[in-house]
């Protein structure tokens, strides 16, 4: 110990007179540690982290297989195989015995009205055992319990969520008790939820928390979703009992959940024994691990944080081997100190202790000093994810997080400790007692100029995924959507939620379409049912008339509702026939609009489809439309996929619209109709909400938050790499020139000149970044391979990404022997003689 405490004194003094160094090294270490610590805390929340309730390797998540399916589904983007409908749900609750409870969860949005102002708010319809068998506490009042879920519409209370509560009454706690207002119906708040916690389902953040028997006022319009057993909506999570496997749950459930498709199976009448097979005989009830809770966007995040985090991990890399290298500059200066040492009887063992100390102190330095940096980095990514509401992701460092950070920053240095230790278990005794050591050895340069080379490799890899994902936002953002985004604003409004009957929507609608057409500025304004580039879609089959399908396609398409000047305000052309007219309503034949995707598919072109028939489901009492129009196809989804077949619908002839999403094209800047539109929709009912009030441009940045968190990250680790791998070739160019400085002497007291010995300089250099480019250019290509999923319109071999990599490296390599290159052409050949 007492050797220990010798070994660590020296080391700080060695390290006190060098400050630069230990600055240099430290800052090196940190911005690697800190970009890790930062984005393996994304990953962690996002895939690795169970959730803050009681117990939570006891939970499981339920999903039942079978393709064949009748009625309605939403799967909220979980899956479909991972929704359910309520009377299943509560049949596997009530007469399962593999669990010690179920929970029935589902997303929706609703509207707060609160002193009179109205807002939209993301709501969790849950069944009453919700919090109970999640085993999360209240915060204030009460959470809810089984007796708030009881007779549909008897039990209008809500509990709100931490972050609402805090947010939006700022944290009163006299709220519990008050009444609020949900889609027009008056609820009493009962509690509040503990801080920590958010939702079972991972990625959501919902505002308040609503019972199942409230469903109707929740989500008004939806029919008797407590009692159909054709609407799958909702998700299950259970609770094994203690000692309960997944496997053995999934066993004992078995034949209750053949039972119960059986029962449904009978409400369904005769069908074809293909059916029977695929709902019945090939169905199964899964219980998987849900310690980490049910996520409707983890599927979508994976790929990206792992690629991001491979980015992060190389620049780590870069940052370690560029510390080593320094040590290693550092120990060649004290070759004469480690051999007078062993010449004074000192071992092996303690030349590589001391080593490996002072390495340590400078890993626990950058360690700290990226601990510090990692909050302020975590914060950026988190600002940068929540481009829509609050973020599912905390900007807090737990426990794991600190325990992570150091143990990198340990690991890294034990490593770069090692390369001056292996160098200075043998060196030369007697040349270096002689003070002949201002020629470095062979080996020790030789090592270096790997380590060099190493380095431009690993950022020739990060430039080049930066390259990609560069040129996929490029792509993205230039792609052909099929519509004029420009000048174009959207927003969202539901009358449902704001109390409204039925009966009255369409009359609502018509009436906020026209005056929306009569403000300033305003050319047209266009109407649907379902959003554009939201990440959302309505799909749905068809019947066309005089056209058999194949027996196994499986071919859905979308299904929106639109107003009679929607194609002129997206500037949508129609291709063949007309577009709708306010002609079209109920008292007119029913018509029909077709994208050049549907016209391709069924008609083969669109002239041909123009006259034909369509109904929109399956089955017999069929409702045909005529179409009369096709129009160019346009991407509706999102911006990756292609476009869809589409069959667009009038509004004034669709049964049923409830939501409206609105765009409105302008001639002024679209920025300067938020107002008018906020203001015109306050005069026509300041119970009225409006959502998602912002330009297409923004609507589809939003789709694209995941590709520009990537491309920022991608762009700052591979510029950040670059410059580690310029220090690096300085460095190694310093030293060698340094070292060279006898040979550079004689070279020009023999005649070469000033140009012919910076020339050796810049071949240097060439050659060693020549080296790491050519061996990373075709790694880099193949570990693309692995990100082709994120890539869009790019290949992994693109070249001008490369191109633009090899003369970005160039670049970096020349700027870095500029100055080694200057000091060798301004040597004086005598001076240089004399001191040798």
């Amino acid at each position: 110990m007492q050797t220990l405490i010798q070994d660590l004194r020296f080391s700080l003094r060695q390290i006190k007179r060098s400050p630069g160094f230990m600055i240099t090294a430290v800052l090196t270490l940190a911005l690697g540690v800190g970009a890790n610590t930062a984005i393996f805390s994304l990953l962690d929340q996002a895939l690795l982290r169970s959730l803050p309730v009681r117990a939570p390797e006891q939970l499981v998540v339920l999903s039942g297989t079978g393709k064949a399916w009748e009625g309605h589904s939403s799967n909220h983007g979980a899956g479909v195989e991972q929704s359910f409908s309520y009377p299943m749900y509560r049949d596997l609750r009530d007469r399962g015995t593999a669990f010690d409870g179920l929970i029935a969860t589902s997303p929706a949005g609703v509207g707060i009205t609160r002193n009179n102002a109205s807002d939209f708010a993301d709501a969790e319809i849950v069944s009453g055992n919700y919090f109970s068998v999640l085993g999360v506490s209240a915060a204030q009042g009460r959470l809810l319990t089984a007796s708030d879920d009881t007779t549909p519409g008897a039990n209008p209370v809500v509990v709100l969520s931490h972050h609402y509560w805090q947010t939006h009454l700022g944290a009163d706690a006299h709220a519990v008790g008050e009444t609020i207002s949900i889609n027009g119906v008056p609820f009493q708040i009962i509690g509040v939820s503990a801080p920590t916690f958010q939702s079972a389902v991972w990625g959501q953040v919902p505002d308040v928390f609503v019972p199942m028997s409230m469903l109707d006022q929740a989500i008004p319009g939806k029919g008797k979703r407590l009692q159909d057993h054709t609407d799958r909506w909702m998700n299950i999570i259970g609770r094994l009992k203690p000692g309960e496997t997944p496997q053995h749950a999934q066993v004992a459930m078995a034949p209750l959940w053949h039972a119960l498709r059986a029962e449904e199976l009978k409400a369904f009448g005769t069908k074809s024994q293909r059916f029977v097979d695929e709902y019945l005989t090939r169905s199964e009830l899964t219980v998987a691990p849900g310690s980490r809770g049910l996520s409707y966007d983890r599927e979508s995040l994976q790929k990206p944080l792992y690629a991001v985090m491979g980015m992060a991990f190389l620049v780590l890399l870069i940052a370690a081997v560029n510390v080593a290298s320094l040590l290693l500059v550092r120990s060649a200066a004290r070759v004469r100190e480690f051999s007078l040492r062993y010449a004074l009887g000192a071992n092996a063992r303690r030349v590589v202790q001391q080593l490996l100390l002072e390495g340590m102190l400078i890993g626990i330095a950058g360690g700290a000093a990226g601990l510090l940096l990692a909050p302020t980095c975590l914060r950026v990514l988190v600002q940068r994810l929540a481009t829509d509401g609050p973020s599912a992701f905390s900007t807090t460092l737990d426990t794991r997080l600190l325990t992570f950070n150091f143990a990198i920053a340990l690991a890294v240095s034990v490593l770069f400790s090692l390369a001056p230790a292996v160098q200075l278990l043998r060196p030369d005794i007697v040349n270096s007692l002689k003070q002949q050591s201002t020629t470095a050895s062979g080996g020790t340069l030789n090592f270096r100029r790997l380590i060099v080379s190493l380095q431009v490799g690993l950022s020739v890899l990060l430039l080049v995924g930066s390259g990609l994902f560069v040129r996929t936002m490029q792509n993205l953002r230039h792609v052909d959507t099929g519509i004029n985004t420009s000048h174009l604003v959207t927003f969202h409004i539901d009358p449902l939620l704001s109390g409204y009957a039925k009966d009255k929507i369409p009359a609502l609608h018509q009436q906020i379409l026209e005056t929306m057409t009569t403000l300033p500025g305003v050319q047209s304004v266009g109407a649907t049912n379902d959003a554009e580039l939201a990440d959302t879609g309505h799909k749905g089959n068809v019947t066309v008339e005089g056209f058999t399908a194949p027996a196994d396609e499986d071919f859905d398409v979308e299904e929106p509702s639109v107003n009679a000047t929607f194609f002129h305000a997206m500037q949508e052309p129609v291709m063949a026939g007309r577009s709708f007219s306010e002609d079209d309503d109920a008292t007119h034949p029913l018509v029909a609009v077709v994208n050049e995707s549907f016209a391709k598919h069924y008609f083969t072109n669109p002239a041909a489809a123009v006259g034909r028939r369509v109904a929109s489901g399956g089955g017999k009492n069929l409702e045909y439309m005529t179409i009369v129009g096709v129009t160019r196809d346009a991407k509706h989804v999102n911006l990756r996929d292609a476009p869809t077949p589409t069959l667009f619908t009038p509004l004034k002839q669709t049964k049923s619209v409830d939501q409206l999403y609105l765009y409105i094209r302008t001639a002024t800047p679209p920025e300067q109709t938020f107002a008018l539109v906020r203001q015109t929709i306050k005069q026509i009912d300041a119970g009225l909400a409006v959502d998602e009030l912002r330009t297409m441009d923004d609507q589809i940045d939003t789709t694209l938050s995941n590709e520009r968190m990537i491309e920022l990250l991608a762009i700052s680790f591979g510029l950040l790499a670059t410059m580690l791998a310029g220090v690096g070739l300085y460095g190694v160019l310093a030293f060698s020139t340094a070292q060279r400085t006898r040979e550079i002497g004689i070279r020009i007291a023999l005649g070469s000149t000033r140009l012919g010995v910076s020339q050796l300089v810049l071949l240097d250099v060439l050659r060693l970044a020549g080296i790491g480019v050519v061996v990373a250019i075709p790694c880099s290509i193949v570990l693309g391979r692995l990100l082709r999923s994120q890539l869009f319109g790019v290949s992994t071999a693109d070249p001008f990404t490369l191109i633009a990599v090899v003369f970005l490296i160039a670049m970096v390599a020349l700027l870095a022997a500029v100055i080694p290159a200057r000091r060798a052409s301004s040597v004086d050949p005598t001076t240089a003689l004399r001191a040798e």
